[in-house]
């Protein structure tokens, strides 16, 4: 069966068709709303740096065409007959992943992310077994349980992003403990996730380091985020800053030394891994031992955190550097991802823009 008949519902989208990555107009098909789904017109899709990734095959994984976006808002159309928590007219927002096994362990503690059988936005198989495609679309259709509701004073052009980097970035700072006030906390590179973890950290009024290889970052860091202090990352680590740090949460995905970011942390600091490097990182371990210090690892958050992270951007008005494109500008997006040429997140206005190129 064509993508355009697998479901009822007629839909329209951009998608690649190839691992060359160039996206086109896709017409496809969503399911009809279930008891327990919202349907919602997309309004604005947030562009991520593993969209480009997943549309490159760069993890063999990937299935065409593919239909990317996982940081989707909009406004519900259409409630399923046991919906509970929405209505017509509620403006929402929909994450990385859009189905669990409910019953295991993780799903038990809101952890529905580290559900061995969750189910990804876009780009795999939904329970009935048809391919699921993502927000770069004029609609969706989700199990209500997946979905956050976004609170009326918070753009959604400025919450989009959130889904995914927010998310990324909050999880960890809460789970690891290192959001009380008064805390030394350092953030490892300035880019999409390194900006949203410093304003975060901020706003739990935690005291924050920026680390990175680049000294020019550092007017980035003090003046624009107002970090309270600023270390280039040296391959050895001599200077007054070793053993101050309660927790670093590591952003960067190129391949960089770990040596001297366990050098910063106190006895009993935490490394939290964010970023997603290719190769793997050599990784000491004489240092850990001595100070009892922990490498760690985190991805995204479950459903219940992740609502809590989109009330606390809502409530401190934290916001994120954006460019809202149109949709026939996401070849170009994915260009200037691709050469690092842009320090902001994308969002693509797909109610303003998408219609008009069917």
């Amino acid at each position: 069966m064509s993508t355009e008949q697998e479901h009822p519902k007629k839909a329209f989208g951009w998608a690649a068709r190839d691992s060359s990555s160039f996206f086109s107009p896709f017409k496809f098909s969503r399911r009809e709303t279930g008891d327990k789904d919202v349907m919602f017109k997309v309004l604005y899709c947030g562009i991520c740096h593993w969209d480009l990734h997943m549309a490159k095959n760069e993890g063999g994984m990937s299935n065409y065409p593919l239909v990317p976006g996982h940081e989707i808002v909009g406004v519900v159309t259409e409630v399923g007959s046991k919906v509970q928590k929405f209505n017509v007219g509620d403006k929402i927002g929909v994450g990385c992943m859009v189905g669990s096994c409910k019953s295991c362990e993780s799903c038990s503690d809101n952890l529905e992310n580290y559900c061995p059988k969750s189910i990804l936005t876009y780009g795999s198989k939904y329970y009935d077994g048809t391919t699921i495609y993502g927000g770069y679309s004029d609609i969706m259709v989700a199990n209500e349980h997946f979905v956050v509701r976004i609170p009326d004073n918070l753009p959604l052009d400025r919450a989009a992003p959130f889904l995914c980097t927010g998310i990324t970035t909050y999880s960890p700072l809460r789970y690891f403990g290192l959001d009380k006030p008064g805390m030394q906390v350092g953030v490892v590179g300035l880019g999409g996730l390194g900006h949203v973890a410093v304003k975060f950290a901020k706003a739990m009024v935690v005291k924050v380091t920026v680390i990175s290889t680049s000294p020019n970052k550092k007017d980035e860091a003090i003046e624009h985020l107002h970090a309270d202090s600023f270390l280039v990352n040296r391959n050895k680590r001599s200077d007054a800053a070793t053993g101050t740090l309660d927790g670093i949460i590591d952003t960067v995905s190129a391949l960089h030394p770990l040596l001297p970011l366990i050098g910063l942390l106190k006895s009993h600091g935490k490394l939290v891994m964010v970023g997603a490097p290719e190769k793997p990182l050599e990784l000491p371990v004489f240092p850990l031992l001595v100070g009892r210090k922990i490498v760690a690892g985190s991805a995204t958050g479950g459903m219940k955190e992740t609502q809590e992270m989109i009330d606390f951007v809502a409530q401190y008005n934290i916001t994120v550097d954006t460019e809202v494109i149109l949709i026939d500008y996401v070849n170009i997006a994915m260009e200037r991802l691709l050469k690092a040429d842009v320090r902001y997140r994308f969002v693509i206005d797909i109610g303003n823009t998408l219609k008009s190129t069917m």
